[in-house]
């Protein structure tokens, strides 16, 4: 996931199997009513107080379960007092960003190098001027790679904040709204994403022609596309949410939006960036494949998602992990354990969509018997504490490997089933209950 910090959400979410609830079956656009027990045992947990309402129907997410989001929904609302914390942190978090944007991408001090203040802007995070700055040489060129150190400038000037402010913001809403009911956080949401995505004075292109520029360099590089990629799969998850009947989200945002993904989906396949990120053969040509295989699934060509999930298979998983479950193009980094951890978020939440599409990543191996469960198993002696990570990192975060550890246990590997109550919490506590998709859980970005 991405850049984005989540360490803002205080949850303790259980890891307990879901409660057994019969759901009649219901189409994405068909709402099952239930109402809350009120039984003399059971505890409401809904902190709003909106225990008789309709549940909404299944989203069609492409990285979440819809089911299982709406399992969890009628736990809530069945009074299920192990999800209340967690229920009460999420509508915290969702309350923050009722005061805050919404943002746009043509607010930047200057517009990008195309002159085009709709097109996205974001400066490389590892590259630093070398020279004083002057009158002659204003920016200080020429920038020079500091792998795994971000230079401050990237946090300014550029759009590179403030969609991650547009990424968290709508996904923290869109689920609160799911949980709870509450109308404030789908129109909030609902107006954060056309402000960014729809309306002509603030929209951005659906392009990243100025991904990651270089100053004095590149006017964009094809890395930049990570800028979205690590983060963009939950935005829509988030539309889909919406979908479900959200107060605010009407049928024409809705078109417009599918409009806008598709036009990023075509520019992701037919432009040169987008041809050169998806031949990278490390952890950005795994979220390449993520990001466009949700595209993909949420615009409805199941072919091209279904495609690049098993091309994966060979593509990523057979030459980009180990034998032994390492993934050498990752440890060569500064950051090893970040970028092990980065990387395997990537292939959980493709084998994630996958699920949608006939797919099952998590059984496949390799010629020399790679497999994402060997990539998660390696990590976990560090992720539990019980050995040190004997390879390259500036700053190690145990809990980085949380979620990802999470999702191989969901799957059915037992040593990570056996290690989830040995993980560290990320900071503000485990999400994990409430939106089971994998994160980026620390917060360098690259």
């Amino acid at each position: 996931m991405s850049a984005r910090s989540r360490l803002g959400v205080v949850v303790a979410a259980a890891t307990v199997a879901l409660a057994s609830v019969v759901v009649p079956s219901a189409s994405a656009r068909t709402a099952s009513v239930v109402t809350a027990s009120t039984s003399a045992r059971t505890e409401s947990v809904d902190v709003h107080s909106a225990s008789a309402r309709s549940a909404p129907g299944i989203p069609r997410t492409a990285v979440l379960d819809g089911g299982r989001l709406r399992r969890t929904r009628i736990r809530l609302d069945h009074g299920d007092r192990r999800l209340a914390h967690s229920l009460r942190a999420l509508t915290a978090r969702a309350d923050n960003w009722l005061d805050q944007g919404p943002w746009t991408v043509v607010d930047k001090p200057k517009p990008a190098p195309g002159g085009d203040v709709h097109d996205y802007l974001s400066q490389a995070p590892y590259w630093w001027p070398s020279q004083p700055a002057t009158a002659d040489n204003p920016w200080g060129c020429p920038y020079v790679q500091r792998d795994g150190q971000r230079n401050p400038e990237v946090d300014t000037g550029t759009d590179r904040q403030d969609v991650e402010k547009v990424f968290d913001s709508t996904y923290d809403l869109a689920l609160a709204w799911y949980y709870t009911g509450r109308k404030q956080y789908a129109e909030k949401a609902s107006r954060i994403l056309r402000t960014w995505f729809l309306d002509p004075a603030t929209r951005m292109n659906p392009n990243l022609d100025h991904g990651q520029f270089i100053p004095c360099k590149y006017d964009g590089r094809a890395i930049g596309i990570i800028d979205f990629s690590q983060s963009y799969t939950s935005v829509l998850d988030a539309i889909a949410v919406l979908d479900t009947g959200a107060p605010g989200w009407s049928r024409h945002d809705r078109a417009a939006m599918l409009d806008w993904n598709t036009g990023f989906r075509d520019w992701l396949t037919d432009s040169a960036f987008g041809k050169e990120e998806g031949a990278a053969r490390n952890n950005h040509g795994t979220f390449y494949d993520m990001q466009l295989a949700a595209l993909a699934y949420a615009t409805g060509d199941q072919a091209l998602a279904r495609r690049t999930v098993l091309d994966a298979r060979a593509l990523r998983i057979a030459p980009q992990i180990a034998a032994d479950g390492t993934q050498p193009q990752e440890l060569a980094r500064t950051r090893s354990w970040h970028y092990s951890t980065f990387d395997l978020v990537a292939y959980t939440r493709l084998a994630a969509i996958g699920r949608h599409v006939g797919v099952d990543l998590w059984s496949y191996q390799g010629p020399d018997g790679q497999s994402l469960f060997k990539a998660v198993d390696y990590l976990l002696p560090a992720a539990t504490g019980a050995q040190p990570w004997n390879h390259p990192e500036l700053e190690f975060h145990r809990f980085a490997a949380s979620d990802v550890v999470h999702a191989a246990a969901d799957a059915g590997d037992r040593a990570a089933r056996a290690a989830v109550p040995k993980l560290e919490a990320p900071p503000g506590g485990d999400l994990w209950e409430l939106r089971p998709a994998a994160e980026q859980l620390d917060s360098i970005t690259g």
